[in-house]
C-alpha cells in the first residue's frame, strides 16, 4: 500500500510528525514502517506530552534497585529480598469490552512484574465509573469486577485491596488501574536491556492472532460516536496460558541461560523488541515467517503490532536454545528463535525472504517527539463562606445516614467477595481495611500496599490534589503499622492538547513529586493515560497511587476494628473544620465550589511518625485514617468493623459540630489506646509536638454522639453495607 499523509493521519500521527518520519528515513516510510512509528510515537508509547514533567519526580532512595524506565520498579526489603511493583491503565478497552479490557489489564500487569523474575504475590486496582444512575455504569462495574477476579483468581494470585468510585466525569470513560506485587530474590532481578552480538532472539508463551491491533493508538485517541466499531482492539485473555508462561519463565530463569526479557504488551512485538535494543543499544534482525501465528495469511503489519496476550520476547546466551525450548515444550507453549541481535543499530524485518522494514532505533526512541504543551495555571478557588444558620436545621443523625450509604463512601465488600484475597495462604490483612497485607513466605516480615485516589481534590486545585493522594496512601500504610517506601503512579487525564487539562497534569504530578520528595517516597514505576475524555469533555484529574510498605514484623500488624471496651479513642492531627469539597459539602449542601484541604507535609510525616514509634512499642490497638466523609465516618466504620460502639466525648474544640464531624482536614488519624497507656501515649504524642484529642470510650453497640443522638451499629451497618449490594441485585 502506498503510504501518504491521511494514512499517517488515519494511523493517529500529526502532519508534522509524519514529516519528521520522512526527514529521518530520507525517504517515506512503507505501510509496515508507517505502522511500527504508529506505535512506537502515540502517546501510550512513548510518554511525548508526559516526558519532560514526569522527569521531575523523585525517583531514587536508599531502598530504591530500580526506578522507572524498567518493565516495574523495584525495592529492597531487607535480607536479600525485593518487591517488585507497579500500576498500569487498561481505560479505553474496559469501557468498551468490560470483562476482556479488564483481564487483559490484570494480565499485562502481572507480565510486567513476572518478566523481571518476581513471582506476583498480590494483585490491587483502582476502579472509577459513571454515576451510580447513569445506564452503563451497572453493567460496566459488573464486567469489570468479573474481569479482574476471573484473570487474577485463576492466576492464583490473591487480590487484597483496591479502591472504586463514582463520578459523572467517568459516564463517558471509565478507567480501569491494575497494580500488582511481586517477590524476588535480589541478585535473580531479570532486565529488558539486551546486550552481546548474534545472540538468539526467542519468541515464547502464546501463539499471534489479529486481536489488539491498534490497541496502544486507541489508548492514545477519545472516543467519539463510533466506540463499537473499536472492540476488535480489545485484546483476549487466557489466564490459563498466563499461568504455564509463568512457571515456565521462572523455571528458566533459575538458569543463567537469559540475558534479557521483556514482556509483549502495548505495541506487541514492536515495542519489545525495540526497547530491548534500544536499552542495549543494538540492532535487531527478525523473520516474520518464524513468528507462531494462529491466523493464516498474517501480514508483517499485522504481526507486528498484534498485542495477543500471554507472549515474551526473550534474549538467550547462545548454545541455551535446546535447554529453553525443553521448558516451554514441557509447559506447552510455543517457543521459537525469530532472530538475532546485531551491530546494525536498526530494527530489520525479513518475510517470505524479502527485507520488509528496515528502521533506525534511535528515530524511533531517542528522535521520538517530545512535547512542551502549553498548559493553564488553575487558582486556588476562594474558600464557601458557611454561615451558622446552614447547618443549624441539620440533624447529625440524618447526614451520618446520608454520607455512609453514599456510593463513594459506602462498604464495596460485593466487589471483593469475588476476588480470591486468600490464595497462597499469606494475605493477612484483607480488602475493606486501609491497606492489604501479605506475608513473605516463610518469614515474619510482611508488605503493605494501598491504591489510592482523589480525582475531586485534584479538579479543584491540581497541586493540593496531587500533594493530598500521595499523603493519604502514606496514612493508609501507616494505618496498618508499616513504613512506607515507594509509590508507583497511573495518571488518567483528558487530552494533553487541551491546555486546561495538561493544567491539571503538570500541576498534579507536580504536587505528588513535592509529597514524595518531602516524605521520602518515591516514584519507582507508573504509567501515564491521556485522552480519557467522551468528544471535548475530559475526565476529573484521576492519578492513582499505588504505595508500598514494609512490616518488619507482622505481629505487629494493625486493624482497623475497634478491639476493646472501655479503650480511649484518640484523634491524632488538628480538627481545622474545613468542609469545601468533602462529601459533606457535595451531598449535604449541593456545593461543588471552593478549595481542597490544605495539606502540611511537615506534620503528616511528623503524625504518622509518630504512630509508627507508638505501634513499634505495642502502645495501639487499632488505627484507621480520616479522609472522605470526616471524623465520625471513620470511626463509624471503625464500629462497625469491629461490632463496638463509642460514646463520644463533649469537644472543646470551638469550631461547629458539623464541621468538628464532617471536615476532611488532612493528617488525621484514630487510634484506640489502653486507658492504663493512655499517660505513656500522650507523653509520646507532646514530645514530637502531635496534636491530639480523646475523642471517646469504647463501648457495647451504640455511637452515642450526646443525648439526644445515638446509633446502634445495626444502623450504622444497614446504611454502609446494603448499598452496592442493593444496587447490584
Amino acid at each position: 500500500m502506498e503510504v501518504n499523509e491521511q494514512i499517517a493521519i488515519d494511523h493517529g500521527l500529526k502532519k508534522e510528525e509524519y514529516k519528521k518520519i520522512c526527514d529521518l528515513l530520507k525517504r517515506v516510510p512503507n505501510f509496515t514502517e508507517l505502522g511500527i512509528f504508529s506505535a512506537m510515537w502515540n502517546e501510550h508509547c512513548s510518554y511525548k506530552s508526559s516526558r519532560l514533567h514526569l522527569k521531575k519526580l523523585p525517583t531514587s532512595g536508599k531502598k530504591v534497585i530500580q526506578g522507572p524506565g524498567e518493565n516495574a520498579g523495584v525495592i529492597d526489603i531487607e535480607d536479600g529480598d525485593a518487591i517488585v511493583f507497579k500500576i498500569e491503565s487498561h481505560n479505553h478497552p474496559s469501557f468498551i469490552e468490560p470483562y476482556q479490557g479488564a483481564a487483559t489489564g490484570v494480565g499485562g500487569i502481572m507480565r510486567d512484574v513476572f518478566t523481571m523474575g518476581a513471582r506476583p504475590i498480590a494483585n490491587l486496582n483502582s476502579i472509577h465509573f459513571g454515576s451510580s444512575q447513569h445506564k452503563k455504569t451497572k453493567n460496566l462495574l459488573r464486567g469489570v469486577v468479573h474481569g479482574i477476579g476471573g484473570y487474577g483468581n485463576c492466576m492464583g494470585v490473591p487480590t487484597i485491596a483496591g479502591q472504586t468510585s463514582f463520578d459523572n466525569s467517568y459516564n463517558g470513560n471509565i478507567l480501569v488501574n491494575a497494580m500488582t506485587l511481586g517477590l524476588v530474590k535480589k541478585n535473580k532481578i531479570f532486565y529488558s536491556k539486551a546486550a552481546g552480538l548474534n545472540k538468539p532472539v526467542i519468541y515464547v508463551g502464546s501463539k499471534t492472532g489479529r486481536d489488539g491491533i491498534h490497541g496502544a493508538s486507541m489508548a492514545s485517541a477519545s472516543f467519539d460516536e463510533k466506540i463499537e466499531e473499536k472492540k476488535p482492539t480489545v485484546q483476549v485473555g487466557d489466564p490459563f496460558t498466563e499461568k504455564l508462561l509463568l512457571e515456565a519463565c521462572l523455571e528458566l530463569m533459575a538458569g543463567d541461560s537469559i540475558i534479557a526479557i521483556q514482556d509483549m504488551g502495548a505495541a506487541g512485538l514492536t515495542s519489545s523488541s525495540i526497547e530491548m535494543a534500544s536499552k542495549g543499544n543494538l540492532g535487531i534482525k527478525l523473520n516474520l515467517n518464524k513468528v507462531p501465528c494462529r491466523e493464516s495469511k498474517m501480514t508483517p503489519y499485522e504481526i507486528m503490532l498484534s498485542e495477543s496476550q500471554e507472549r515474551m520476547l526473550i534474549v538467550l546466551e547462545n548454545g541455551k536454545e535446546d535447554i529453553a525450548k525443553k521448558i516451554f515444550d514441557k509447559w506447552d507453549l510455543d517457543f521459537a528463535v525469530i532472530g538475532r541481535t546485531t551491530n546494525s543499530k536498526n530494527i530489520e524485518l525479513f518475510y517470505d525472504e524479502k527485507k520488509v522494514a528496515s528502521i533506525p532505533i534511535n528515530t524511533l526512541v531517542e528522535n521520538s517527539p517530545m512535547y512542551d504543551r502549553k498548559w493553564k495555571k488553575t487558582k486556588l478557588p476562594k474558600k464557601n463562606k458557611y454561615k451558622k444558620g446552614n447547618f443549624n436545621n441539620l440533624k447529625i443523625k440524618d447526614v451520618l445516614k446520608k454520607i455512609l450509604s453514599n456510593p463513594n463512601i459506602a462498604s464495596k465488600e460485593w466487589i471483593w467477595q469475588q476476588y480470591d484475597h486468600t490464595v497462597m495462604g499469606d494475605t493477612i490483612q484483607k480488602p475493606g481495611g486501609d491497606a492489604g497485607v501479605v506475608r513473605v513466605h516463610g518469614t515474619n516480615k510482611a508488605v503493605a500496599a494501598s491504591v489510592d485516589s482523589s480525582a475531586t481534590y485534584c479538579w479543584a486545585h491540581p497541586i493540593t490534589g496531587g500533594k493530598q493522594v500521595v499523603a493519604e496512601n502514606w496514612r493508609n500504610l501507616i494505618s496498618v503499622g508499616a513504613k512506607p517506601i515507594a509509590i508507583t503512579n497511573c495518571l488518567n487525564f483528558g487530552s494533553p492538547e487541551n491546555e486546561n487539562n495538561m493544567g491539571e497534569f503538570v500541576e498534579c504530578v507536580q504536587g505528588i513529586g513535592e509529597a514524595c520528595k518531602y516524605l521520602n517516597f518515591p516514584v519507582v514505576s507508573g504509567n501515564v493515560s491521556f485522552y480519557n475524555q467522551t468528544k471535548d469533555i475530559g475526565i476529573k484529574p484521576t492519578p492513582s497511587i499505588g504505595g508500598v510498605g514494609l512490616i518488619k514484623d507482622y505481629k505487629k500488624m494493625i486493624t482497623m476494628q475497634l478491639k476493646e471496651i472501655n479503650n480511649v479513642v484518640l484523634i491524632i492531627g488538628k480538627t481545622e473544620g474545613h468542609i469545601d469539597q468533602s462529601i459533606f459539602a457535595r451531598i449535604i449542601l449541593d456545593e461543588k465550589n471552593g478549595p481542597p484541604p490544605e495539606v502540611n507535609l511537615f506534620n503528616e510525616k511528623n503524625n504518622g511518625e509518630t504512630i509508627l514509634k507508638l505501634i513499634d512499642q505495642d502502645l495501639v490497638k487499632s488505627a484507621h485514617d480520616i479522609s472522605l466523609g470526616g471524623m465520625i465516618t471513620a470511626i463509624s466504620k471503625m464500629c462497625i468493623k469491629g461490632n463496638k460502639g463509642i460514646r463520644l466525648n463533649k469537644s472543646k474544640n470551638l469550631i461547629n459540630q458539623v464541621e468538628y464531624f464532617f471536615s476532611e482536614d488532612q493528617g488525621r488519624y484514630l487510634i484506640e489506646i489502653n486507658p492504663d497507656n493512655l499517660k505513656k501515649v500522650t507523653k509520646i504524642l507532646n514530645d514530637n509536638s502531635v496534636h491530639y484529642e480523646e475523642l471517646g470510650i469504647i463501648i457495647e453497640n451504640d455511637i452515642i454522639i450526646d443525648e439526644k443522638t445515638k446509633l446502634t451499629i445495626d444502623e450504622l451497618k444497614s446504611y454502609n453495607t446494603n448499598w452496592l449490594e442493593n444496587y447490584m441485585n
